[in-house]
């Protein structure tokens, strides 16, 4: 089963590099003919993801590994270090770009050919909806943070490049009205809007992975799910837990329950099956988990 999600793993993310270069190759090549820094903007951003996916595919094998004592989390927290270079990668990139926006808005605009850029971004729309489908597909049985960002990442794809559609169709029709004087700034106007929506996902993705490294607990509702699933189970063998230790790193889940008995002695039989009993419901919604049971007095 390892072995078979590990080939699904690379098989995703070699389909969403290629693709990524794909579109960034066309995205450069249209924003060198029609001068668009909405479509520089969003191949930059591509070009930057491709650097990502491509350090991922020679690191997959890695998050694979069993834990160890050596290695006690495994190898799971180098997919986080590489989450924050992503996340301070984009960060540099969106504040590069700004400072070429805003001085290029200042210096009179950038007239460009709306039409051209509508129907350009409508063709990436379809096609990155293709690949999307296409990727969950495959991902179905997969539980993998790196795949679950790369999906978001075409999902945001999709909804950008068909919301730049319509603006850009929008813009068409504002050239003969009132509103026509904002045509030559509309191309830096998306570009920031673009910016703007993307900044804020790059900086979750980086407190995210930050409060992996340092082994942070989870949200409140994160951890009310984990304890969702674990208290009906400890109520059958009448523990009562104390506190929940829940870590996150990377992938995998750490979740240590920490209970009191009312007996004097616990037998080593129910202490088994409830542990049984709890991880296989909890890797029922999370795949990569190692939960423990700890009686404390």
């Amino acid at each position: 089963m390892q072995n078979d999600n590990r080939k699904k793993e690379k098989q995703i993310l070699l389909m969403s590099f290629f693709s990524g270069l794909v579109f960034a190759i066309a995205e450069f090549i249209f924003a060198i003919y029609s001068h668009s820094q909405s479509a520089l903007t969003d191949a930059v951003y591509d070009a930057s993801e491709l650097v990502f996916i491509a350090l991922l595919l020679f690191l997959t094998p890695l998050f694979h590994k069993p834990v160890s004592e050596k290695h006690p989390y495994g190898y799971f927290q180098i997919e986080s270090i590489f989450v924050i270079i992503k996340g301070v990668m984009m960060l540099s990139v969106t504040l590069g770009v700004s400072a070429e926006v805003l001085d290029s808005a200042l210096s009179g605009g950038n007239p460009i050919n709306n039409a051209q850029v509508a129907i350009f971004q409508c063709g990436l729309g379809a096609a990155s909806i293709v690949i999307f489908l296409l990727m969950k597909h495959l991902n179905r049985n997969l539980s993998s943070p790196t795949i679950t960002a790369e999906l978001l990442g075409w999902k945001l794809d999709i909804l950008y490049s068909l919301g730049m559609a319509l603006a850009f169709f929008i813009s068409l029709y504002l050239e003969n009205t009132p509103l026509g004087f904002i045509t030559p700034y509309f191309d830096q106007i998306v570009a920031v809007f673009v910016m703007v929506f993307m900044l804020p996902e790059s900086i979750q993705v980086l407190w995210g992975a930050v409060k992996d490294i340092f082994l942070f607990s989870p949200n409140q509702t994160f951890m009310e799910e984990i304890k969702t699933i674990c208290l009906p189970i400890l109520a059958q063998y009448h523990f009562s837990p104390v506190f929940f230790d829940i870590t996150k790193t990377g992938r995998h889940l750490w979740v240590a329950v920490y209970f009191q008995i009312q007996t004097s002695s616990l037998e080593v039989q129910a202490l088994s099956d409830a542990l049984q009993a709890v991880n296989e419901k909890i890797q029922e919604k999370f795949q990569e988990c190692t939960c423990e049971l700890i009686l404390v007095p």
